[in-house]
């Protein structure tokens, strides 16, 4: 079941490479948040569920993070960003709920 979850994440994450920064985003913050270091934090936390499990430390981040998703995607109005914040968001989520699974 894991292993599923864990291929649909790198599958998730070629996508998401794939997909260009929307423009206009670089150095901007939207509800205090750097929109750079949130896909970065994305893609970090991401890399690392797929090698393994996370430290507990680094579980509550990720959990932090997806919350963080759900304060800025309301505030996001251009529709390329909206859908690239937003598939960034699913990254984040599956990765927590693999990171759920692998505590059972």
């Amino acid at each position: 079941m894991i292993q599923k979850k864990l291929d649909a994440l790198s599958q998730m994450m070629d996508e998401c490479r794939a997909m260009p920064f929307p423009n206009g985003f670089r150095g901007l913050d939207i509800e205090d948040q750097d929109m750079v270091m949130l896909d970065a934090d994305t893609a970090g936390y991401a890399s690392r569920v797929l090698k393994g499990p996370l430290p507990k430390p680094s579980r509550g981040g990720l959990i932090r993070l997806v919350g963080v998703f759900e304060k800025v995607l309301p505030a996001i109005s251009d529709e390329y960003a909206s859908k690239y914040f937003s598939h960034a968001r699913d990254v984040a989520a599956l990765a927590a709920e693999i990171e759920a699974k692998r505590d059972k």
